[in-house]
């Protein structure tokens, strides 16, 4: 039930459909990635939006995105097939100034 997600969407230029400019995440992730949620950062450290991390809301919310916070994602061995750091850098501007 993974979902491939885009770090620069598919409407933008760098957004090509390949390996290094995709995640794998599950519907729930995937959707609070787009939304600008959670972020990755270049290193791989997932961060979790500040006014997210206030809120209180039961354990959906608690441990399916609130924990995640300051956690490193899994990256393949390989490291063509890893997510690409400066499409993630962008990326993580974009979610830094949603926040």
């Amino acid at each position: 039930m993974l979902d491939a997600a885009h770090i620069i969407p598919d409407k933008q230029a760098r957004g090509d459909a390949v390996v290094p400019n995709g995640l794998a995440l599950c519907k729930i992730h995937h959707a609070a990635f787009d939304h600008n949620i959670i972020g990755i950062t270049p290193d791989y450290m997932i961060e979790v939006r500040d006014d997210v991390l206030k809120e209180i809301d039961g354990p959906m919310l608690k441990y399916g995105l609130q924990s995640m916070h300051g956690e490193r994602i899994q990256i393949p061995r390989k490291s063509e097939l890893r997510p690409d750091r400066d499409r993630l850098s962008e990326r993580y501007e974009l979610f830094r100034s949603a926040g």
